[in-house]
């Protein structure tokens, strides 16, 4: 019983003295705002007045925040008129409730000699603000048969599959019609040739016939050795007369040459310069169909 008694009296004391030190200490909290969505950022302010003897700690962010989350704590500099000290920080928190009422409160640590006591700020209110609106009860669709178009995504597959099948297709031509385009191909590109050096040969010939000079004469022999050259791929620009009639066995030729190669080297024309270079615009066509000829019966 005597036991029961001391512990009733040490349990008083205690509160006397709690009751004693809590009567100089205030302290305040409340919002910024009134209402935040949810996650927002909303500040919370802390303030204490207390005696100066009293060590007061404010809380830092190892402090357990419950429903909010913590970003950030702005102090101010203690104001300290009279031995009282006027503490207040501002607390930045996210409020992740989802209740549409939250109350909330923050305290401060009074530490004692060997232990510290919590006191809190009065509660206040933060409203939870819905960013989506409630649905209905019953819900009403509003009738649209206007024709929406939608863009359709390029067909990547089907244009590889398409590529494929161009490929396949030109190499079954090419194995199997090759050879006959490669002979069409050569023929065309040998009539070009020939019907270039047809107007260029007449235009050379007419110039000649008209005005029979050295350039002339040398302009004419050159238009037709380049384009023998070119035809069969042998090296007629560098040949002498000579050796062009031995190559082509054709002695006679030798003489339609010297026809020509008088004006060059006496500056007098021939009187027959005409028939000359029919006679040699003939050998040129003549050889020009045997090589179609020969481009036609290649296997």
């Amino acid at each position: 019983m005597g036991k029961i008694r001391a512990l009733t009296f040490s349990i008083l004391l205690y509160l006397i003295h709690f009751s004693v030190h809590a009567q100089g200490l205030k302290v305040e909290g409340y919002f910024l705002q009134d209402s935040a969505k949810l996650g927002e950022r909303v500040g919370y302010v802390l303030k204490a007045e207390y005696p100066t003897k009293m060590n007061i700690v404010f809380p830092d962010s190892t402090f357990e925040y419950r429903d909010f989350s913590f970003l950030e704590k702005q102090t101010f500099t203690s104001y300290t008129p009279d031995s009282i000290t006027q503490d207040s920080a501002v607390y930045y928190l996210s409020n992740f409730s989802l209740d549409p009422i939250k109350t909330y409160a923050l305290p401060v640590f009074e530490i004692l000699k060997y232990d510290s006591l919590v006191h809190y700020a009065d509660n206040d209110s933060l409203a939870l603000t819905l960013t989506i609106q409630p649905l209905p009860e019953e819900l009403t669709f509003k009738d649209n048969d206007k024709y929406l178009s939608i863009e359709k995504d390029f067909n990547y597959p089907y244009l590889l599959i398409f590529l494929g099948i161009i490929l396949i297709i030109g190499l079954v031509v090419l194995v199997v019609f090759g050879k006959k385009i490669q002979k069409q191909w050569a023929a065309r590109k040998l009539k070009k040739q020939h019907k270039k050096f047809l107007s260029k040969w007449n235009e050379t010939v007419q110039t000649l016939q008209e005005k029979p000079s050295l350039q002339a004469a040398d302009e004419t022999l050159w238009v037709w050795r380049d384009y023998m050259e070119r035809l069969t791929g042998k090296p007629y620009r560098e040949w002498t007369a000579t050796e062009i009639g031995e190559q082509m066995e054709r002695p006679e030729i030798v003489k339609e040459f010297r026809k020509i190669e008088i004006i060059i080297y006496a500056n007098r024309p021939s009187e027959d310069i005409l028939a000359t270079c029919d006679k040699l615009k003939e050998i040129c066509v003549e050889m020009y169909n045997q090589k179609i000829k020969e481009i036609h019966e290649r296997k």
